[in-house]
């Protein structure tokens, strides 16, 4: 049996157009699969082959307080080989790396998506 990985988090957000279309550009992601989800809602799965991120919206929109850090997770991390790279391309998308780190088991930086959801972008390389 392989050992476990992560296949996908589901991710609420105000705008989950926006959201997939970000994620392709930060990180060559492609969308997998869109439609209608729980509730009324609409999804779209952005990744690769093997994971992804679901991002969800209700049918109406979502309380901004949701957003708040923190809520409902810390952060989301994502492992590339190219930090440098992947932080122009956050800062062309307008969005603020921060908290930049060099510390084993690598360096990392973070930074909010639209609606405030924290990633660290980690790379072992």
């Amino acid at each position: 049996m392989p050992a476990p990985y992560i296949e996908h988090v589901n991710l609420t957000v105000s705008d989950p157009e926006r959201m997939a279309a970000l994620l392709g550009k930060l990180f060559d992601w492609h969308v997998r699969w869109e439609g209608p989800a729980r509730d009324n809602g609409r999804t779209i799965h952005v990744g690769d082959d093997r994971t992804y991120l679901a991002v969800y919206a209700p049918p109406q929109a979502p309380d901004a307080e949701i957003f708040g850090k923190g809520r409902p997770l810390n952060h989301v991390g994502i492992l590339v080989d190219d930090l440098d790279e992947i932080e122009r391309r956050v800062v062309a998308a307008g969005l603020v790396p921060f908290a930049h780190g060099d510390y084993d088991p690598g360096r990392r930086f973070y930074f909010l998506d639209h609606d405030g959801t924290e990633f660290e972008i980690v790379s072992y390389s």
